[in-house]
């Protein structure tokens, strides 16, 4: 039954792109209302991050839609591992704001709802057949290493 299979993760394929854009299009929106105070949609800016923060949050949720897009339209072969430094990232800065700026009480739900999500869509992206097939097959070689030999 490799027909579902197949449709999951193309249908798997597809969300991922989808959420890279709605990533790259709230960065932008959330860039948008920091430098210029506009905010098109509705405020998206934290009153509780202080300002470093705050530009390290939206550097990070672009960096997010953008890295995988542009990866994913080039066939980028580092696409996976970019996505992997980039989801660490992001986990990292949600932790900070999770245990030192927020305050609302599903924050921690939420907090490993994200860190889950992330988890998933690496394992996707390295794992796949259908993301191997996009961006190639991610091996991690080590110059000046030999494989030990069995005899």
């Amino acid at each position: 039954m490799p027909v579902p299979w197949t449709r999951l993760s193309q249908g798997s394929e597809y969300l991922i792109v989808l959420a890279s854009i709605i990533m790259l299009g709230w960065g932008l929106l959330g860039f948008l209302e920091y430098f210029t105070g506009l905010a098109p949609l509705m405020p998206l800016q934290n009153p509780t991050f202080p300002a470093g923060t705050q530009t390290i949050h939206w550097i990070l949720i672009t960096a997010s839609g953008a890295a995988f897009l542009a990866g994913y339209v080039l066939r980028w072969r580092a696409t996976p591992i970019v996505m992997l430094v980039v989801f660490t990232a992001l986990a990292t800065m949600c932790a900070i704001q999770t245990f030192d700026m927020l305050e609302n009480p599903d924050r921690y739900r939420n907090f490993v709802q994200e860190c889950v999500t992330y988890t998933i869509i690496s394992i996707y992206l390295f794992r796949s057949k259908r993301m191997q097939d996009r961006f190639g097959r991610v091996t991690i070689q080590t110059p000046g290493r030999s494989v030990p030999r069995h005899v």
